[in-house]
C-alpha cells in the first residue's frame, strides 16, 4: 500500500451538504486541497458560488449547486444534475443542520419539529439513498455530520438531538445494508464547535464559562477541527471501517 496517497482523492467526486459556511466549508475546502473534484452545496447558490469560486481561484476544482436538502425536489434535481455533468459520485458528506428552537422540548413549535426533521434527518436519508445508486457500481463513502447531542441530548435542544440520534442510526442502517456494494457509511460526532449555529451560547461569556468547565479541553473547537475525522473516514486510510461513530468533542462524552 502507497500511505503517502492514503487521503489523496485526485479524480474523486465529492458532494457536501451545508458547505457554504461553517464545518461544511471548511470540509469542502480541504478535499479540493486532497485533490478532489467538489460540489459545494446548500440552499444559498450566491454563496455557494462564493465558496466554489475562492476553491478554484487557489487551484482546486469546485462547482457550487444549491440544494435544499428537506426539498425531495432539489434532492432529485442535484442528483440529476450530478449524474448528468460527473456521471458518477465518490463521496458524500452530509453536513447541512439547522436548530431553529432552543427550549423546552415540550415547547417545541410544529414548524420548528417539522424543519428540523426535514433538514437534519429528511435530506441526509434521500442524499444517502440518491448517492449509493451512483456508487454501486464502483463504491463509494458516505460520512455523516452528527453530533455528540445523538449519544445525549444537549440542553433545551430536544428535537436537534433527536434527529441526530436517528442519523448515527441511520448511518449504521446504510453501512449494514450497503456494505456489499463497496459503500462505506461512517459518521462523525462533534461536540461544541463555534459556528453560526452556535452563536446562541458563544455570544453569552458566563454560558460559555460553565460549558468550559464541562469540557477537559475547555475551549470549543473550531471548524477546521473537524476536518480531518471527515477526510479520514472518507479516505483509503479507513477503507475497512464502516459503521461506526467518531466523537470529536474535546473529552467532554468521557
Amino acid at each position: 500500500m502507497d500511505y503517502s496517497k492514503l487521503t489523496d482523492f485526485t479524480g474523486k467526486t465529492v458532494f457536501v451538504s451545508g458547505s457554504s459556511r461553517g464545518i461544511g466549508e471548511q470540509i469542502v475546502r480541504a478535499f479540493a486541497v486532497n485533490g478532489a473534484d467538489v460540489i459545494v452545496s446548500s440552499r444559498d447558490q450566491g454563496k455557494c458560488e462564493e465558496i466554489a469560486a475562492s476553491i478554484v481561484e487557489d487551484g482546486g476544482k469546485a462547482r457550487a449547486k444549491a440544494c435544499h436538502a428537506g426539498r425531495m425536489a432539489d434532492v432529485t434535481a442535484v442528483f440529476d444534475w450530478i449524474k448528468e455533468e460527473y456521471g458518477k459520485l465518490d463521496v458524500l458528506v452530509n453536513c447541512g443542520g439547522t436548530n431553529p428552537f432552543f427550549g423546552k422540548i415540550g415547547d417545541t413549535p410544529e414548524v420548528a419539529f417539522d424543519k428540523t426533521i426535514d433538514v437534519n434527518l429528511k435530506g441526509p436519508m434521500y442524499l444517502s439513498a440518491e448517492a449509493v445508486k451512483l456508487m454501486k457500481e464502483k463504491g463509494g463513502a458516505i460520512v455523516n455530520v452528527a453530533s455528540i447531542n445523538g449519544i445525549s441530548p444537549g440542553l433545551l435542544q430536544g428535537v436537534y438531538s433527536m434527529t441526530k440520534s436517528a442519523m448515527i442510526n441511520m448511518t449504521k442502517a446504510y453501512a449494514l445494508e450497503y456494505a456489499a456494494d463497496n459503500i462505506r457509511v461512517n459518521a462523525i460526532c462533534p461536540g461544541f464547535v463555534d459556528t453560526n449555529m452556535t452563536k446562541v451560547f458563544t455570544s453569552n461569556p458566563q454560558l460559555m464559562d460553565v460549558l468550559a468547565e464541562k469540557i477537559p479541553m475547555a475551549r470549543a473547537a473550531q471548524p477546521e477541527e473537524m476536518v480531518g475525522g471527515v477526510l479520514y473516514l472518507a479516505s483509503d486510510a479507513a477503507s475497512y471501517t464502516t459503521g461506526t461513530t467518531l466523537v470529536m468533542d474535546g473529552g467532554y462524552t468521557a
